[in-house]
This record gives C-alpha cells, sequence and structure tokens, in this order.
C-alpha cells in the first residue's frame, strides 16, 4: 500500500507499519530513525547500541492500542514466513503471551542499518524477541526480561579450512580470524578471552549478517569462522552442509526477551508469563520448562526435516513466486476483479489459515470464512475452494466499491472491517466517530469508535449494538501488517540468486 509507506517515511518513529526484511543473506536497508543531517561516520567497533531515551510506553499504553509490536530479524528460529503463515520460536512464544493479553502481535523486522535498542526506545517495538543473550552492556540501554533459554556458545569453522583447530590456543596459533558484529554476545566473549591472554583475531563484519547468514556463509567458504548458540547451530545442521562444530567459549548463556527500562509492567507481565514456561526449582540443576516450550524447542531446534527442507530451497520457489497452496486460483480471481492478491492472500491467511475445511464458531466456512446465509452459493460448494475465494474476493470487491470516494489505504481498511464487522456495526462506528468530532472516512478514527463501541455507555445508543470492535481493529492490522511482509518477502525471494555471492560481506574490520 503506497500509502502506509509513505507513512512511515514521513513518520520514522511510529514504526505502525515499518517493514524491512532480511532473509538469510538477503540485505534490505531499513528506514533511518530521524531525517536529518547525516553525522559523521563512526567505526563499527565504537559505534553504541543506542543512543535514543527510551519513550513513554508501557502495558496499559499497549492494552488501549490492542497491538504488541516485536522487534526481530527474519530467520529460521525468530521469525519467518512458511506457506504464507508466521512461523519461528520466537514469533510462537510471545504470540502465546499477546493472545493471553488479548493483543494482536505486529511484527516489525529490524533492518541491517537499524538499531534494534533505539528502535525499542524509539517506540518502534514493544519488545526485542530475538533470542538476545543478556549482557552487561545490553543491560544499560533497556530492560530483559527473566530468561527462556539457556545456550552455549561454540566456535564454528568452515570444513574447507587445511585443519581445524581444537582448542582456543591453537585458533589463537593459527591466526584464523573469528567473524562477528560489534552488537552481539559473542564479541563480548571474544574481547574476554582476549584480555585472559588469548591472541584472536576478531573480524567484525556489519549489522547486514546475523548468525545465521554468517553461517550461510561459512557453508560456502566465504567466511572462516564465526559464533553460534548450540541450538541454533543444531538447528542449522540439518539445512547447512560444511560446518564444524568448535571450542564452547560460554556456558549456559541467560536468553531473553528485551523490553524499555521505563515498561515496568509490561516486563514483570511477560516474567508471569515466563515463569510458567521455565524456571529453576530447588532440587533441579536442569530449568524445567512446560510442555509448550518444549515442544517449541523440538520443532524449531530439534531434527526437524520438514523445517530444514523448507529452509534448504530458498524460503520460496523463485519462479512461481509462492506464498500459499492455492497461489493459482488467487491470482486469477484477483486478476479478474482487479484486486491485489497479496492482499486476498494475507485475508485468507487470517481468516482461515489456509484450511479449505475451516468453520467458525458463527458458521462462517471456508479459506475466506464466508457466512452461508450472506450468500447464494449453495452450503457445501463453500467448501471448494475456488469457488470460496471466488466469494470471499466478490464481497471484498463490493466492499472497496462501498468506498471508493476514500483514499486507498483508508478503502482498504474499511473494506477490511466491513468484512469483519458488517455495514451495519461500521455504520454505527462512523456515526460515533462524528459525534466525537473526529473524521468519519480516517481509520484510526473509526478504529477508536469501534473499540468504544465494547463500553455499554457507547453500544447501548448503537443502531445495531454491541461489536467486538478490538477483533475488528486487529483484523485489519494483522492483515495489512502481513501484507506489507509479503511484499518484502517476495521481493526477496525474487532477487535471492542475485545477492548471494562473493562480496556478499561489504566492508569488514579485522581487529588484531
Amino acid at each position: 500500500m503506497d500509502g502506509m509507506m509513505n507513512k512511515v517515511r514521513e513518520n520514522p518513529g511510529n514504526g505502525r507499519y515499518r517493514i524491512a526484511s532480511m532473509i538469510g543473506l538477503l540485505l534490505f536497508a531499513g528506514c533511518q530513525a530521524g531525517s536529518g543531517q547525516q553525522e559523521a561516520p563512526v567505526s563499527i567497533e565504537d559505534r553504541p547500541l543506542a543512543t535514543t531515551e527510551p519513550m513513554e510506553r508501557d502495558l496499559a499504553d499497549i492494552r488501549e492500542s490492542g497491538v504488541l509490536r516485536m522487534l526481530t530479524p527474519y530467520s529460521s528460529h525468530t521469525y519467518f514466513l512458511r506457506e504464507g503463515m508466521e512461523a519461528g520460536f520466537e514469533y510462537e512464544l510471545l504470540h502465546s503471551f499477546a493472545r493471553e493479553h488479548d493483543l494482536a502481535l505486529e511484527v516489525v523486522i529490524i533492518g541491517p542499518e537499524d538499531s534494534p535498542f533505539d528502535l525499542l526506545n524509539q517506540g518502534a517495538g514493544d519488545v526485542i524477541a530475538a533470542h538476545y543473550a543478556v549482557t552487561p552492556e545490553r543491560k544499560g540501554y533497556a530492560a530483559f526480561t527473566r530468561p527462556y533459554n539457556l545456550v552455549d556458545q561454540h566456535l564454528v569453522f568452515s570444513a574447507d579450512l587445511p585443519a581445524i583447530p581444537e582448542t582456543m590456543e591453537e585458533l589463537a596459533e593459527m591466526g584464523i580470524p573469528v567473524a562477528v558484529t560489534r552488537n552481539s554476545s559473542y564479541y563480548q566473549r571474544l574481547l574476554e578471552l582476549r584480555d585472559q591472554g588469548l591472541d584472536i583475531e576478531i573480524q567484525l563484519v556489519s549489522g547486514e549478517l546475523d548468525t545465521e547468514a554468517m553461517l550461510f556463509q561459512l557453508s560456502y567458504g566465504d567466511l572462516k569462522a564465526t559464533v553460534a548458540d548450540d541450538n541454533l547451530l543444531q538447528s542449522t545442521a540439518y539445512y547447512l552442509d560444511g560446518l564444524v562444530k568448535g571450542p564452547l567459549i560460554a556456558e549456559s548463556d541467560s536468553i531473553a526477551w528485551v523490553t524499555r527500562r521505563n515498561s515496568p509492567d509490561l516486563t514483570t507481565a511477560m516474567n508471569r508469563f515466563l515463569y510458567r514456561h521455565f524456571r529453576f526449582t530447588d532440587d533441579r540443576d536442569e530449568p524445567r520448562r512446560s510442555e509448550f516450550l518444549n515442544i517449541l524447542r523440538k520443532r524449531y531446534f530439534g531434527d526437524n526435516n520438514q523445517l530444514a527442507g523448507y529452509f534448504d530451497s530458498g524460503l520460496f520457489n523463485v519462479q512461481t513466486q509462492a506464498i500459499s497452496p492455492y497461489d493459482k486460483i488467487i491470482r486469477e480471481v484477483a486478476d479478474s476483479l482487479d484486486l491485489d492478491w497479496l492482499l486476498l492472500t494475507a485475508v485468507m491467511a487470517q481468516e482461515s489459515r489456509f484450511n479449505p475445511h475451516a468453520k467458525s464458531w458463527a458458521g462462517a466456512v471456508g479459506l475466506m470464512q464466508i457466512m452461508p446465509r450472506f450468500s447464494e452459493i449453495e452450503y457445501q460448494q463453500l467448501y471448494d475452494p475456488a469457488i470460496n475465494i471466488r466469494e470471499g474476493a466478490r464481497i471484498l470487491r463490493e466492499n472497496l466499491a462501498h468506498y471508493d470516494y476514500l483514499d486507498r489505504e483508508n478503502q482498504w481498511a474499511f473494506a477490511l472491517a466491513t468484512y469483519n464487522a458488517g455495514v451495519g456495526h461500521m455504520a454505527d462506528a462512523r456515526r460515533l466517530a462524528m459525534d466525537r468530532n473526529r473524521n468519519p472516512n480516517e481509520w484510526e478514527s473509526v478504529a477508536d469508535a469501534l473499540l468504544k463501541l465494547m463500553q455499554r455507555q457507547y453500544y447501548q445508543n448503537a443502531r445495531f449494538g454491541y461489536v467486538r470492535g478490538i477483533e475488528t481493529v486487529q483484523f485489519v492490522h494483522e492483515i495489512m501488517n502481513r501484507y506489507e511482509m509479503y511484499q518484502r518477502v517476495l521481493l526477496a525471494a525474487s532477487e535471492r540468486n542475485q545477492t548471494i555471492g562473493p562480496g556478499i560481506l561489504g566492508v569488514s574490520t579485522v581487529i588484531r
């Protein structure tokens, strides 16, 4: 949506629709916070984690907005799209927390030029969920929740090396550079080892490469060594060849979520949630994990050949640009009705998770969750994917036509809200917006009115009564967010082969 992307560029601090993806080695620069005069470049080893003071936004503000914003990189263990649906260890764990608090979860992908801690403090996100180790340096810029995992740090070598060091002393003697990013916990640990007298050669690479991307480069022989957590190394071993596990350099690092220092209520709520899933007991050396957490660990860090095959294939079929199992039908229907096929796909993902047999508690059926009483199609035929998609697209097209006097961004938001809540409740919300001297043609004004129609003082005077407005607001928000993600991921997939290769590392600094 052009209007949304313009909003991001004009208001870089709001983070509302800000998306900039990185898939493994696919590098996309994010929007920079602030657009004033450029400062003199700072060397990579001296760059601070953050330069921004935290803005005021705690759990009460998040609940009022109905949206929790998750800052994370695009990777196999944090967040990624799988057959059109969100996945990833961090995403599923944080989504469970958000669901318990009746919040929509918005994913804000950390771009290669972004400082996660600055994005957090600016309010572009509410929590960094990126499998971050707790370090003294990081604690100087943000707060951490209680841990939800413990990891060991290992050196990892390219199998192309003539000889593989078995000890840290051998590593120093052989002069093999270890590639890490400046803001990683790995860099801090290597500095500690150097302070202990080990002459380790550190190769600093820019933030364009996360750990998974460096493991890719290691497997191609473009890097000689790096550092990785044991669980990430275990999972990537199923879809990457050419990696050799080296010596242990740190043991039992605490992994936690990162919050703003002035968000104590959010941190407390997250701590209560995490305590149920990961805690130590007096009579056990090993932490006790919940069944849910063990399932997630097995799914993303265990021997999961299905997930491995998905990443080994490059995430998407570059030729077909595949997002969902129904792309061909969706494209044909969208073309015939002059609809954006990715938006239609995003609606389907939200409505049914691409399950053609889905049926809601209210009786809506099929991929697009059509209400039989509002359709002339025979009930059983609504379970046919092609028929259901076309019927849902027809309804969306009618809704868009109803609001064709609005700009594109508001037109789609209103059409989606009508698809979810119905024409009557939307009319009530627009009337309430006018009664409160708000613009009935602006989605944010109507979204606020939909939330108020959950309160008796407002819905008792509405023609169509109570509506669960938070569900509709979240419905629109999540579809728009998913649509933006689809756009970025497809672009990344189509350029993947052009991006991978020599020279991807860019400028790096070797510290001796």
